[in-house]
């Protein structure tokens, strides 16, 4: 047998500075608690990825790290062992030359498995590092597949029966609908789910700690990940950032969740977490604004032409807006369509937007065919939905557009640029901007100290004294806050504001000017709000600077 260095996995990665003797005590810990192998329950809490513990075991240990494919693998070799113990040491042999026997393995330190396969081939045993997903691809292609497909979800903490339904449901909603229900049964903060080369793994945050819920292979990862982003409404997009909401019929109520992506190397890095909600009602008056908004919000409603911008990454509530909007507007006898999935009550055409930017504009222009008066484009952020907006508008149509992007400052910044290529009409009549943002419970709100990275983020000129966050407690159902609303900017555009954009004014310009004419600012809301500890510095960020 090869001599293999007797250190274990931790004192490798000790050694070579990729985990730290704290995070030694968080994996025993959820090793432990979980029963996994302690480099399973370090890939599991985030610590390191799978690759930093093969390139750690190559480099410490002088042993090749070898990336499989079919060419590497002589059948000769395969019959030296079999499927039984490939499969439950997760190695494949690769070669036999003379007396030696080379093989990948994911774990070149269980000497146990060594020695195993060396008795049983009869041949000494040198070893490589492989990632576990393509030695069990190999596996399944040279030794035959020994299990009947299913999605291969594990977890310490589902029942077997729950298991087996949730495995039994290829198409991922079983999966999806237990994990939902698991955040709200265990009142958790958030669930992660983390993919990784040869792995996806499933956690869950309560009370600032992190443990697994489970892991799910990566190829039915994009299925699940797919379904997820139907649920939310969030359409695919070359944007490596997204977010939506899906909701849950749960104990004869609807529960709403938040869904955030961001697009990783290895697939969707996803969280989701209970949205407390703030549902936008049927009537203007009902949404408590100031009075100055109320009126400039009735303004742009009544403008009968000209294009209105709607800027939210949260798609549902632009929509929502949008439809504010049209019930304000003067709409007996005028011909309305709206170019996208609209609201359940709207009482006007809906026609689904195509997912491509030039199919979308083609639909906007041939739409004009239908003679509409009032034209509602749920999405128009990209270039050719942009222009074919703005050609609507030039047209003598009131046009309600939808922007995806979040904060006032950039969506600005997005009629600034489009404003240099030429795209942006004269009469502009404005822009409505909107941000959610939930309020602290109470009840367990505590003061704490901010990171300085949180600091720098929220980039304040005068620093608070004091600023808080909660953990959860039975009164806010450990979600930490006690309602969500909404802070608006409602900006109608003038000459003066057009001018600043066509000279490329900058944004503390822009911003100047908007103070002049008495916008209230989604920013000062904010700031007043984190002012009296009614929301935490994450939220801050959320809502406001991301």
């Amino acid at each position: 047998m090869s001599d293999i260095n007797k250190k274990t996995l931790g004192e490798i990665l000790s050694a070579s500075q990729i985990i730290t003797q704290e995070d030694v005590t968080a994996a025993l810990d959820e090793q432990k608690r979980v029963g996994c192998r302690f480099g399973e329950a370090l890939v599991s809490l985030g610590i390191v990825a799978q690759e930093d513990i093969d390139w750690a075991l190559s480099n410490q240990l002088d042993i090749p790290y070898i990336r499989l494919k079919q060419e590497m693998i002589d059948p000769d070799a395969i019959a030296l062992i079999s499927g039984a113990m490939a499969r439950s040491f997760t190695c494949i042999p690769l070669i036999r030359a003379g007396g030696e026997l080379n093989i990948a393995m994911a774990d070149p330190l269980n000497r146990t498995a060594v020695e195993a396969i060396e008795v049983q081939s009869g041949c000494t045993v040198n070893v490589s590092v492989a990632l576990n997903r393509e030695i069990r691809e190999m596996i399944d292609i040279f030794y035959g597949s020994d299990r009947e497909e299913n999605l291969g979800f594990t977890s310490a903490v589902f029942p077997a029966k729950a298991l087996d339904a949730i495995n039994a449901d290829l198409e991922s909603g079983v999966l999806l609908e237990y994990l939902l229900v698991f955040i709200l049964q265990n009142r958790l903060s958030s669930l992660s789910l983390q993919p990784f080369e040869d792995v996806v793994q499933i956690s869950g945050k309560r009370g600032g700690t992190v443990s697994s819920i489970g892991s799910l292979p990566p190829e039915h990862y994009p299925g699940f990940s797919r379904r997820v982003r139907t649920a939310a409404s969030i359409q695919a997009s070359a944007a490596t950032t997204a977010d939506g909401t899906l909701t849950l019929s749960y104990r004869s109520r609807t529960v709403t969740f938040q869904v955030a992506i961001m697009q990783g190397s290895d697939g969707d890095y996803m969280t989701i977490r209970q949205q407390i909600t703030a549902p936008i009602p049927e009537r203007l008056a009902e949404l408590n604004l100031q009075a100055v908004q109320e009126t400039a919000f009735t303004c742009l409603a009544r403008c009968g032409q000209g294009v209105t911008w709607f800027a939210s990454r949260n798609a549902r509530e632009r929509n929502s807006f949008m439809g504010l909007m049209l019930e304000e507007m003067q709409t007996g006898g005028r011909n309305v369509i709206i170019l996208g999935q609209g609201r359940a009550q709207d009482r006007f055409p809906r026609i689904p937007l195509p997912e491509s930017g030039a199919e979308c504009a083609r639909l906007i222009m041939e739409s004009l065919e239908h003679d509409p008066d009032v034209l509602v484009i749920e999405d128009a952020t990209e270039g050719p939905a942009f222009a074919a907006a703005c050609r609507a508008a030039l047209r003598g149509r009131q046009v309600l557009a939808g922007l995806g992007i979040h904060g006032t400052r950039n969506a600005l910044r997005h009629l600034q640029y489009q404003q240099r290529n030429g795209l942006l009409p004269a009469f502009v009549n404005g822009l409505v901007t909107f941000a959610g943002i939930q309020l602290l419970c109470t009840e367990c709100r505590t003061e704490y100290v901010p990171l300085k990275a949180e600091l720098a983020a929220m980039g304040l000129e005068q620093p608070l004294q004091t600023f808080y966050r909660s953990s959860g407690c039975e009164a806010c159902g450990h979600s930490g806050f006690s309602r969500r609303r909404f802070l608006l900017d409602i900006i109608p555009f003038d000459e003066g504001l057009l001018r600043l954009l066509d000279q490329a004014g900058n944004e503390v310009t822009l911003e100047n000017y908007l103070k002049t004419a008495g916008s209230c600012g989604i920013e000062r809301e904010a700031l007043a709000l984190l002012n009296r500890g009614e929301v935490s510095p994450e939220e801050y960020i959320e809502a406001i600077i991301f």
